[in-house]
């Protein structure tokens, strides 16, 4: 049996109406148990840093309701080839020099060929020649594909579960649930680790972003990274207009995702741009302790580095000591 497998075959660590327990708790009463959790298992005030550069831009042919890179939507991505090896290596050198421990590739691809693959992994080796740990998100990985990348030198494989099952048709039709862990079984199959996580404020409800993490949680094992982003909305996307969700509710999101998960490392991920330096705050309060620096974050706006650099100093919040 492959190390990730199908959450009905296993009896489920957490239950959506246990994940729903913990988001209706007392915020205070929350945080404390979600910091108490996240120092067993990290060291307190440390953030791992990494840096997300979209290496292969827009043209996607999925249907993803939240994405300005799928060629169904106009919107104010433009569509580039590959990026050079050249300005790979210039984007990892100047994460690198930022203070970024890994150094995470994107290419808009429902699935990549065995060429984009081929080019993929020379890049990925480039990178980790100066020293970095590495991650790509290239969409659904055929048979052999995921071991390829480990053979090449990755560390991780992001490929997030975006929403909960149950309310996946609702923001994806091209592609189906069951996909998104066929490709998370291969990648634990070839031994690389997962970077698996989800988006919220897609117009969902509190019981569907309960499911979301309860299905991040009871896989087997558990992801590593658990990237949880805040829906950033890009017009000429179906979900340009859909209302903010609450800042306490994500707050609460990221701590039951370090109580569910308490050996991963929680990533504050997308929508940092547009959050209150306070907000940021909790979220570390609530155990995130990784976020992408740099100015970009694929096709959307990220803190500038010497805005991150001052929060931090703010916060009394230091480097984490060694790559995780």
């Amino acid at each position: 049996m492959h190390a990730l497998v199908r959450q009905e075959t296993l009896e489920p660590a957490w239950t959506v109406q246990q994940i729903l327990d913990l988001l209706g708790r007392p915020l205070n009463d929350l945080l404390l148990q979600a910091q108490a959790v996240h120092r067993q298992y990290h060291p307190a005030n440390a953030v791992q840093c990494s840096r997300l550069a979209s290496i292969k831009t827009g043209g996607c042919p999925e249907d993803c309701a939240y994405c300005p890179q799928s060629s169904r939507y106009a919107t104010p991505v433009i569509n580039t080839p590959l990026m050079p090896l050249s300005e790979v290596l210039a984007q990892a050198r100047e994460a690198r020099a930022q203070g970024a421990q890994r150094f995470c590739m994107g290419a808009a691809w429902r699935s990549p060929t065995a060429r984009q693959l081929d080019d993929v992994i020379v890049r990925v080796q480039a990178v980790k020649a100066l020293g970095m740990e590495t991650c790509v998100t290239l969409g659904m990985l055929k048979e052999g594909q995921a071991q390829r990348l480990k053979e090449a030198g990755l560390d991780y494989y992001n490929h997030n579960l975006d929403t909960a099952p149950e309310h996946y048709a609702n923001i994806i039709t091209t592609r189906h649930f069951e996909d998104r862990l066929d490709t998370l079984r291969r990648v634990r199959a070839a031994g690389l680790k997962v970077c698996c996580g989800g988006i919220v404020g897609m117009g969902e409800s509190r019981a569907v972003r309960a499911g979301l993490v309860a299905a991040l949680a009871n896989l087997h094992p558990c992801p590593e990274s658990v990237p949880v982003n805040a829906l950033v909305k890009v017009p000429g996307t179906p979900l340009a207009d859909t209302p903010d969700l609450d800042v306490f509710e994500f707050v609460r999101t990221i701590a039951v995702a370090r109580i569910t998960m308490p050996t991963a490392v929680v990533r504050l991920s997308a929508g940092r741009e547009t959050m209150h330096a306070s907000t940021q705050a909790l979220c570390f309060m609530a155990g995130a302790n990784s976020v992408f620096i740099g100015e970009r974050l694929l096709t959307t706006a990220n803190p500038v580095p010497e805005s991150d650099q001052r929060l931090f100093e703010r916060l009394g919040l230091v480097a984490m000591p060694e790559a995780v």
